[in-house]
């Protein structure tokens, strides 16, 4: 038998990606789910696709903290309560720190951080009476930046840290804390970013080695899944970014920073340059649901 087998887990970002992954895995394993989202379309995909019985789905906005409380009291209304929170909601956006337009910059911070904030916040309750576990979606990002995302390196790292000081005030109540932490997946985020930006693709490829490769939505989401289950304190995907957490001091000497920026002078000007073409410095998707 699982060990969420008729545990309550609440997911936000739960329509796409990599919660949508995480939810369909979790809910073959008996979990009964609280799909939480601003993107009422493809809520409502997932929740036909999964079926009304062990589902509750939720329009709502993690950067407001009312609206997460709102559905921490469904999720006791309908289930009884949270066993397993996992603070997935996340964004990115486009362009270097002089490029990037600080509205979206604010978006990302208020989703990224906030959002992370609130939903533990409003979970961690009915977490701590059910002694459960809290997983916050983090990233390599936390472990070593990258020329032309500073506003999503720092968010990821922020989070980290979040979830670590988290670990301290909740393990005397039984409660366990972990961070993920994944290169680049194949999800509608990086899909975009591809799509949008042609010099992102140029800058994936000149990563050395595997550190540009594009894993695939369903291995992150069985990474995650294993990782819930076995209440783990972090959660990798590939499982070699665990090595990039050691050598997290190593990423930033002048040595390590001078090759993995070895292209930022031909490279980053040219994102720039799409950026401002498009207009923008968030997906059109994310642009269109986040308003």
């Amino acid at each position: 038998m699982s060990s969420v087998n008729k545990k309550v887990v609440l997911i936000t970002g739960g329509a796409r990606g990599v919660g949508a992954e995480v939810a369909r895995r979790l809910h073959e394993r008996g979990a009964e789910l609280v799909l939480c989202d601003v993107d009422e379309d493809a809520l409502a995909e997932i929740a036909a696709e999964l079926g009304e019985d062990r589902v509750l789905t939720a329009v709502a906005d993690v950067r407001d903290l009312d609206a997460m409380h709102k559905v921490a009291a469904s999720a006791s209304d309908r289930f009884g309560g949270i066993d397993v929170v996992m603070a997935n909601a996340g964004i990115s956006t486009y362009g270097s720190v002089l490029k990037v337009d600080p509205e979206a910059f604010r978006t990302l911070v208020d989703v990224n951080i906030v959002g992370v904030f609130n939903t533990v916040r409003a979970a961690l309750p009915s977490v701590i009476e059910r002694r459960g576990y809290v997983l916050i979606v983090s990233s390599a990002a936390a472990f070593g930046a990258t020329a032309g995302l500073a506003p999503y390196d720092m968010s990821k790292a922020g989070v980290e840290h979040f979830a670590s000081a988290l670990r301290q005030e909740v393990a005397h109540l039984g409660v366990d804390v972990g961070s993920a932490h994944m290169l680049w997946i194949d999800t509608p985020l990086v899909q975009e970013a591809k799509s949008d930006l042609p010099t992102f693709r140029k800058m994936l490829d000149a990563m050395p080695g595997p550190l540009g490769k594009t894993t695939s939505v369903e291995a992150c989401g069985k990474a995650f899944v294993k990782g819930i289950e076995g209440r783990k304190r972090y959660v990798y995907c590939p499982g070699y970014v665990a090595v990039l957490r050691w050598l997290k001091p190593l990423l930033t000497t002048r040595i390590i920073e001078a090759a993995m920026s070895r292209d930022v002078p031909k490279l980053l000007p040219q994102l720039d340059a799409e950026v401002e073409a498009l207009g923008r410095s968030l997906s059109a998707r994310t642009q269109k649901v986040e308003k």
